[in-house]
């Protein structure tokens, strides 16, 4: 049974430790987030509801560094869109990898190549990106994760370069080059419109 608590999540900043200890650590938008045990480990969930949906890290700066943490969705096809936002200016301005469960083991050829993104809002969304740059911005994954289970993901980013890793695979599931300068330095999960999503062990580190 999950039961409602104050959670610490360890933000790794400069190498530097330190503790949220509430949902007060976060500038929610769009969304409700909600702080759970699960067997000991501290999750946050981000509600389902339309159009986007971020809670941003209030405090935490990222510009260039590691990113790493769990994530789950779930396999229902257009509905579950989970990922990290960055290099944030405000609700509506930021980059942005996430991924879509529902293609990891997809049958079908051309959805499972839909499975992990880059995005950079509020110009490049997917569908510009997929209309103008096919399979540039956009891939599958060489070792599918289960749809409906926890799974690791580890962003890279090095100047205009953003690099993805899954479950420390030492390939990278996605490599791409930043289509805008990074203004802004707001860091926090994502959720894409109708979706959900589970986020636990945040780390970063520069």
């Amino acid at each position: 049974m999950k039961v409602l608590i104050t959670a610490t999540l360890l933000l790794v900043t400069f190498n530097c430790f330190s503790q949220l200890k509430t949902t007060a650590n976060f500038k929610v938008h769009n969304r409700s987030l909600t702080i759970v045990n699960e067997r000991g480990v501290s999750v946050m969930n981000l509600s389902e509801a339309d159009n986007d949906g971020v809670a941003w890290l209030t405090g935490a700066k990222f510009t260039n560094g590691n990113i790493e943490l769990d994530i789950k969705g779930k396999d229902l096809l257009q509905h579950s869109f989970v990922g990290v936002a960055f290099h944030g200016v405000n609700d509506f301005t930021f980059d942005c990898i996430y991924f879509r469960p529902f293609n990891f083991k997809a049958a079908d050829p051309v959805r499972k190549v839909h499975a992990v993104q880059y995005i950079s809002l509020p110009k490049y969304d997917w569908e510009l990106l997929r209309t103008k740059f096919p399979a540039k911005y956009e891939r599958g994954l060489a070792t599918p994760p289960d749809p409906n289970g926890w799974f690791h993901a580890r962003i890279n980013v090095n100047g205009k370069k953003i690099t993805v890793f899954v479950n420390g695979e030492s390939t990278p599931s996605l490599g791409v080059e930043q289509i805008v300068p990074a203004n802004g330095s707001m860091i926090g999960f994502w959720v894409g419109n109708t979706s959900g999503g589970d986020f636990k062990n945040l780390k970063i580190s520069k």
